[in-house]
């Protein structure tokens, strides 16, 4: 049967719709960004306690003394895992997605409700959006809008919009047709019949799908964290990339405390606004731990908390002058650095967050897989990264996008890519004695993320060359590759794992590099430091740093070693105590004339 080449198609109606229709994207992404931003200004506000207060008022009026209790309670988790300013950021964005997903999803509903043929056509659109993989929906949202919270709005919505339209459709046909009936024959005009007699009926319903609406972007918030969107999504995500179960876990507890409350309330919402639920509400017996103020009551709460916090000062951070000196080149410009789980990109990108923050930047640092990342580059939302492996190992990210780089030079070289083996592994020495020893193996080569260009190489290239086509490799990441690695080693275990220098596993363990007398690997890359297109021109101080930036293996792998002993998240306090033991560096790697940095450095 002949090939369907339903991708190319795709891809080339992709193509068009950038190239023609890029304002209304950039449109759309002006509206997102703005209600977003607006929304995450107000939540960040307060202090966190205070704005858990006033959710806890609200919980309270909605739903009793005991869920504002518990609201508070699960706030208050949320701050004391240092984890607020991701967890607001979260909630505006599955609110933002959520508002725009009613939006568009109560109109359609309500027309696929008084219309048959309607209905029956976006059935299959719905059934597509609600069983397409979620995370395919991010690479269009990439490409219209780039990285970032407007990609991981608009992939959100579209995931869950198709409850909102089914639900609504849904309680409207479920409306008694004797009193539409009723109201029709009273003189009951349509849109009063909608509006009087359908919709309120039909609310508990429509309050469901809201609720499906919801819970369906706070699970999608994981998957948009991938593109750049930070908040708890990015967390998790953070901790999947370096293996981290401690930040997975207490990320993940907070994406729990948020969907719990979101399903509560809106819940809860339904029936203070449903004529049915009113009633029933208004029969139910009432006790300390059910009862509910009046609004007023919840109002006046919520009026006095924020009075209190006017009083004491405690609305959030009052901006402060800070002194000029001759270092403060940056004077607060904001500079993104994007990067991939990789131990040389780690200890590189945090090294620079440490020195341009030394220099009056704001840094913002993001990790991404090694696609979003060049993405971001390209598209001039990242400025710049520091561990591109050229001209091998990402020579398809530099084929597609290095025409809207700049290279800013090679900082590290020349480095190895290499299959590696436990030293107490004797017979094992070369690639060519993995041939016929698959079982021995399980078949298998750890590898580490899909995206990463030896993965590719060794694929297409490597396996081929030494007829090891009975291996499976199994992609993963590099923390997870790493873990195996350290069990198998810990039990003496034949593993075979890819591997490159320098690493610090070299150190860690005993473990011996697989020669390659083909040269299928290839030459060693060099690792350079990419930017957008133009970084230096704009900040050219940052960017003759970048240029003339390089580090010895020692170095390198020191700093490395130091983080890794600093442990999960602690990498720019390890990047600090580096510096303090090498007196200089700061200076060297990033001068400022007339701080006395050249004094320093000699010394």
């Amino acid at each position: 049967m002949p090939r369907l080449h339903l991708g190319d198609w795709v891809d080339s109606g992709v193509d068009w719709l950038v190239a023609h229709m890029s304002w209304l994207f950039d449109a759309v992404k002006t509206v997102v960004e703005g209600m977003y931003d607006g929304l995450d200004a107000v939540l960040t506000a307060p202090q966190p306690l205070l704005l858990a207060g006033i959710l806890a008022v609200l919980a309270w009026w909605l739903r009793g003394s005991v869920a504002g209790v518990l609201g508070f309670a699960g706030f208050a988790l949320i701050d004391s895992l240092d984890l607020w300013e991701e967890a607001m950021s979260t909630l505006s964005l599955v609110l933002v997605a959520t508002v725009i997903a009613l939006v568009v999803s109560v109109p359609l509903g309500i027309w696929a409700a008084r219309s048959r043929t309607v209905s029956a056509t976006l059935r299959p659109v719905l059934d597509l959006l609600q069983t397409m993989p979620s995370m395919v929906l991010l690479i269009p949202a990439i490409l219209f809008f780039g990285m970032g919270v407007p990609a991981g709005v608009v992939a959100t919505l579209i995931f869950a919009l198709a409850p909102g339209v089914r639900m609504t459709e849904l309680g409207i046909r479920q409306v008694d047709a004797e009193l539409v009936e009723a109201a029709e024959a009273f003189g009951t005009t349509p849109r009063d019949t909608l509006l009087r007699v359908q919709l309120p009926l039909a609310l508990p319903t429509i309050m469901a799908g809201v609720n499906q609406v919801i819970m369906l972007g706070l699970s999608m918030v994981v998957i948009a964290g991938m593109v750049g969107t930070g908040g708890l999504g990015g967390a998790v995500n953070e901790a999947i990339g370096q293996l981290d179960i401690g930040l997975g876990f207490e990320a993940g507890l907070g994406i729990v405390v948020l969907a719990i409350y979101l399903d509560r309330m809106t819940g809860a919402l339904g029936t203070r606004i449903s004529p049915l639920g009113r009633r029933a509400a208004a029969k139910a017996r009432t006790t300390v731990w059910t009862h509910r103020p009046r609004p007023a009551v919840a109002l006046a709460g919520v009026s006095a908390l924020a009075l209190v916090a006017g009083g004491m000062g405690v609305l959030g951070p009052k901006a402060g002058t800070a002194e000029a000196s001759a270092a403060d080149v940056g004077k607060g410009k904001e500079i993104t650095i994007g990067y991939i789980p990789w131990d040389e990109g780690i200890a590189s990108t945090f090294l620079w967050k440490e020195l341009l923050e030394e220099r009056g930047f704001d840094v913002k640092t993001t990790q991404y897989a090694a696609g979003p990342l060049y993405t971001g580059l390209a598209t001039g939302q990242i400025d710049f990264q520091t561990d591109s492996w050229l001209p091998t190992t990402h020579a398809e990210y530099w084929k597609k996008y290095g025409k809207q780089l700049d290279d800013l030079g090679q900082w590290y070289g020349p480095t190895s890519l290499e299959l590696t083996v436990p030293s107490y592994m004797k017979d094992v020495n070369t690639l060519a004695d993995l041939k016929g020893k698959s079982a021995r193996f399980g078949g298998k080569i750890t590898g580490i993320e899909p995206s990463a260009g030896m993965m590719g190489l060794l694929k297409d290239k490597v396996l081929g060359e030494y007829g090891l086509d009975d291996y499976k490799v199994v992609d993963g990441s590099t923390p997870a590759m790493l873990a195996e690695l350290k069990r198998a080693y810990a039990e003496k275990a034949p593993i075979v794992v890819t591997l490159w220098s320098p690493h610090w596993a070299y150190s860690e363990y005993g473990l011996k590099k697989l020669k390659d007398p083909r040269g299928a690997w290839g030459k060693g890359d060099g690792v350079h430091t990419l930017s957008r297109k133009g970084f230096a021109a704009d900040n050219p101080e940052v960017g003759k740093w970048l240029e003339n930036f390089s580090m010895t293996e020692k170095q390198l792998t020191g700093l490395e070693a130091e983080i890794q002993s600093a442990g999960k998240g602690k990498e720019q306090d390890a990047v600090r105590g580096w510096l303090k033991k090498n007196p200089g560096l700061l200076d060297k790697f990033a001068p400022v004339a007339g701080t006395g940095a050249e004094s320093r450095a000699a010394g």
